[in-house]
């Protein structure tokens, strides 16, 4: 089956170009690319579908590393299908999930069946994390190449901190003889205990338990020993403050295999709009200063931050609606990934092939996938948005089962016109 998308504006990361073109898929794959002079009558193309993108741009689908699915345990929150249909709604064509289930994913068997649900349910690519110890408790390490043989992807306990420094080195190193990835979530784990915001004037107006924003430096800077110590892969799931950036750049300066990523929150939103207590805009780490904000952004323009993602986090009403310190950390952002993010190209901060490489090209390139990329022979997952569309966020027309965004209410540019995985529409009229 062959589909011819025309009159496209393409952004393609991997170039770095942002060019009106045409783009021909053939059989799930992209198969060849046009430019804006390219006579399509001559090139004598038969597709069976034509598709008129009429200007609007057209770019790798989305990979978002971090998307939580609460299947098993607390499918009430999310689901394998209401997740794969807020993806596609969101122009997101791989979720990589993380593996804070209830039980944990931290067993063949545990992995063999939300692969098998996710086959089942979700619309868009899914690719799984696993644990990167029994229970995600820190103690002991879970089989990693049994693991890496039933399909992970990569091994992180998420937020939970593998305190015991020698068993996270343990653990990097027999990684690193098997050639995985281990994600881990840079903190301090004291100095961070009960913090619901970070420290500074703001929280102590109100009256809010904080964490220093050295907390994140701290952690950052021990993984980043072990990891020169072990020699393994490492990414960094949420770098959010200028503090931990020297560190990071000095270890790509020496040649480790470390990359790092932010959720797209951290760099649209600051620590002042937890305003009156309002939940959720509780996030982990908590949501930081303007000048980290600011120089988050910029270290994703200049290449030091690799990844965006959403950390889609799906909370119940009643998690939410308690008081601040106690209320349940996290927000969904499948479907407010993309819009959020046009917020840092409207701005002028960013253009739209350096966001996709963060987005799509960065995170296929580190798993392995070979998504992200407008190449021919390139599987055809593909989003075609509007920029510019301008809409007012309403979170109970979300296609998630949880509603807890922060971006409820708000005005916001760039709508999803249409999501395909494999050259099959997903998603869109």
């Amino acid at each position: 089956m062959t589909t011819l998308f025309t009159n496209a504006r393409l952004i393609d990361p991997q170039a770095g170009t942002d060019q009106i073109g045409s783009l021909l898929v053939l059989d799930g794959l992209i198969s060849k690319v046009f430019g804006q002079d390219t006579d399509l009558k001559e090139e004598n193309i038969t597709a069976v579908n034509s598709f008129d993108c009429a200007g609007k741009c057209l770019a790798p689908g989305i990979v978002d590393i971090g998307v939580k699915v609460c299947e098993p345990g607390e499918r009430h929150k999310e689901s394998f299908r209401s997740a794969g249909q807020a993806a596609a709604a969101g122009g997101v064509t791989t979720m990589v999930t993380r593996p804070d289930t209830l039980p944990a994913i931290d067993t063949p068997e545990t992995l063999e069946f939300v692969t098998r649900r996710a086959q089942e349910d979700s619309p868009v690519n899914i690719r799984h994390m696993a644990a990167l110890t029994k229970g995600r408790e820190g103690r002991e390490m879970v089989e990693i190449g049994f693991l890496q043989d039933a399909g992970a992807v990569a091994f992180t306990d998420c937020d939970r901190v593998v305190q015991s420094t020698k068993v996270f080195a343990r653990a990097l190193t027999y990684a690193r003889s098997l050639g995985a990835l281990v994600m881990a979530h840079p903190q301090d784990p004291g100095l961070s205990q009960a913090a619901a915001v970070t420290s500074g004037k703001f929280a102590s107006l109100r009256g809010l338990p904080g964490v220093s924003p050295m907390a994140e430096r701290m952690g950052l800077q021990r993984d980043l020993a072990l990891v020169e110590m072990t020699g393994a892969k490492y990414h960094a799931d949420g770098i959010t403050t200028q503090s931990a950036l020297p560190a990071l750049k000095q270890a790509k300066r020496d040649g480790l295999d470390v990359t790092a990523g932010i959720n797209i929150h951290h760099l649209t939103l600051n620590a002042l709009d937890v305003g009156d207590y309002r939940t959720f805009f509780k996030i982990k780490p908590p949501l930081r200063d303007e000048d980290d904000r600011v120089a988050m952004v910029e270290a994703i323009a200049d290449g030091t931050i690799d990844i965006i993602s959403s950390m889609h986090t799906p909370q119940d009403e009643e998690s939410k609606r308690l008081p601040f310190e106690e209320a349940a950390s996290g927000a969904v952002a499948l479907e407010t990934l993309l819009p959020a993010a046009m917020r840092l190209y409207h701005s002028g901060m960013i253009k739209l092939p350096i966001l996709w490489r963060a987005l799509s090209l960065n995170p296929a390139k580190r798993l392995g996938l070979p998504a992200g990329r407008l190449n021919p022979g390139a599987p055809a997952d593909l989003v075609l948005f509007d920029p510019d569309a301008p809409f007012v966020l309403d979170r109970f027309k979300l296609q998630s089962k949880s509603k807890n965004t922060p971006f409820d209410g708000q005005r916001m540019q760039g709508k999803v016109i249409a999501t395909f995985v494999g050259g099959k529409q997903v998603f869109g009229a």
